[in-house]
């Protein structure tokens, strides 16, 4: 469902200069999204300045064998700071325990903050991660869901039978 209308849903992406960037930039630019290059943003990170988002890639190679005192964690610190909904793309091959130690280890590190970690196993992960959710979190869809919200309550409410009882009730 969501990538059917992701073909369909273009937006503007401000990425890093980053190296790292490249090929998921490449891809973006093969779906028609527009592309802004930016040195004023953190090293191999992502913004989707239409549904306020913000994706830093990380592989898990640039974590040391010692997770406790990483300078991979500052980065991840200041970049949780400057981005208000912020996502994690641990990128990995394959996940085995290393990995999963990994995803732990930053996620008690941040607990409680706006910081989500997203693993992925390649590029192709990492742009279709970003794009359904931002797409999901831009605001002519988050619009959509909610009047659909409004909708399916207003049905619930108008066909139930719960709630056909409490009118009745209230008559008497």
């Amino acid at each position: 469902m969501a990538s059917n209308t992701t073909n369909s849903w273009k937006t503007t992406v401000i990425i890093s200069t980053s190296p790292k960037c490249d090929e998921p930039s490449q891809m973006l630019l093969a779906q028609q999204h527009r592309i802004r290059r930016s040195d004023s943003i953190l090293p191999s990170s992502f913004v989707f300045p239409m549904s306020g988002t913000a994706f830093l890639l990380v592989t898990a190679e640039e974590f040391p064998a010692r997770l406790e005192n990483a300078d991979v964690f500052e980065r991840v610190e200041k970049f949780k700071q400057v981005h208000r909904n912020s996502f994690l793309l641990l990128q990995a091959p394959v996940y085995g325990k290393r990995e999963w130690d990994i995803v732990s280890s930053v996620q008690n590190r941040f607990l409680g903050g706006n910081l989500r970690v997203l693993p992925v196993h390649n590029t192709s992960d990492v742009v279709k991660g970003m794009l359904v959710i931002a797409e999901a979190t831009s605001k002519p869809c988050v619009e959509n869901l909610r009047d659909q919200m409004v909708l399916a309550c207003a049905h619930i409410i108008d066909h139930s039978p719960v709630w056909q009882m409490l009118k009745e009730m209230q008559l008497r």
